[in-house]
């Protein structure tokens, strides 16, 4: 895999909004979130022309926002990019991509939900990059999310300590407090306890692959289209999914499941992450399981993969950064998922 260069504390982070205008809506949520990259990560923060545009303008203009990362790619003096917030048609902007331009300037690139459209793209293309909170969800909370938190992502982007062991934050939450009233600005709903951590409801040997994946709905987006990966892609991988807050039901997780039995990728994989499902009751998340182990298993007998839920990222917070193609360990006997080696050069 292509590895950008590791960040360091005065590195130059461009901001960029691909999908949805949220900045021009909720100013003050967005302004925290940079004000934080500022403060507590010490990082130097350059906004693109994209960064604060209104929802109609960047939906009228995808070339423009592909312009955007093309830019920040080719420029020297940009060290990383974070996207503001998700949305709903970044793949809009995959045929503006300059793949050429990027490949050869890699860099650290980090957003989730629909930024899965283009992080899956470039790793597609053979770069590494990462699933991580953006700056209004995720860096915005910051000081509102368990010290855990911080020093996860100081751990990941900073230092060089791997293999890295994952571990589950002491409490989660599933979403933020209202970003237009400013008293409670930056502060979650409530948290619960994380009394069990993540599971492993299938599999018990030890298995490494590389990591690729998303929101699952985003994913279905980008199907039978050119930027899919092509069927030798698949060997090896561990795949990781999660649901946004339009919560699809367990059962719409399955027929999107069941599509990639069908194209015969569940014999190919080392393993499934599925992250924590976004207001899901008890209920939902015991026929989430069953459905996981019923397809991947049952339907396609892919038994021997392991299959581990409630993993910290995507749409609940504190979230956990996963860096596409990224090599990672999942022991079902210690419950331990860990990264083997660096994400960065």
């Amino acid at each position: 895999m292509i590895k950008p260069k590791r960040l360091k504390p005065g590195s130059k982070i461009a901001i960029i909004s691909p999908s949805n205008g949220l900045p021009y809506l909720f100013p003050d949520i967005y302004e925290l979130g940079l004000k934080h990259l500022v403060e507590v990560f010490g990082l130097e923060v350059v906004e693109m022309p994209s960064a604060r545009m209104s929802q109609e303008a960047l939906y009228k203009n995808p070339q423009l926002r592909a312009h955007d990362i093309n830019h920040c790619f080719e420029n020297e003096d940009i060290d990383g990019i974070i996207t503001s917030i998700g949305g709903y048609e970044s793949v809009r902007i995959l045929p503006f991509l300059n793949k050429d331009v990027i490949v050869n300037h890699p860099k650290f690139i980090m957003g989730f939900s629909d930024a899965t459209t283009f992080l899956t793209y470039l790793n597609n293309l053979g770069m590494i990059t990462f699933y991580g909170p953006s700056v209004m969800a995720g860096f915005a909370q910051i000081r509102s999310l368990p010290d855990g938190y911080t020093e996860h992502l100081k751990a990941i982007l900073f230092e060089d300590q791997f293999p890295y062991h994952y571990a589950p934050y002491q409490a989660w939450t599933n979403g933020y407090k209202d970003w237009s009233q400013l008293e409670t600005l930056g502060e979650c709903q409530p948290f619960m306890a994380n009394k069990n951590g993540w599971t492993f409801i299938q599999g018990e040997a030890i298995e490494q692959g590389y990591l690729w994946g998303g929101c699952i709905e985003v994913l279905e987006f980008m199907k039978s289209t050119i930027y899919w990966p092509k069927d030798d892609f698949w060997q090896g991988k561990i795949l990781f999914f999660e649901t946004s807050e339009e919560k699809p039901s367990p059962m719409q997780v399955g027929y999107m499941l069941r599509n990639y039995g069908m194209q015969g990728i569940f014999s190919r994989i080392k393993g499934v992450i599925f992250g924590r499902a976004k207001d899901y009751s008890a209920a939902e998340n015991v026929e989430l399981r069953e459905i996981l182990v019923n397809i991947i298993a049952k339907e396609f007998g892919a038994e021997r993969v392991p299959i581990v839920v409630d993993f910290d990222f995507g749409h609940t917070d504190p979230k956990l950064i996963l860096p596409l193609g990224g090599r990672v360990e999942l022991n079902p006997g210690t419950n331990e998922v860990v990264l083997l080696e660096s994400p960065f050069e």
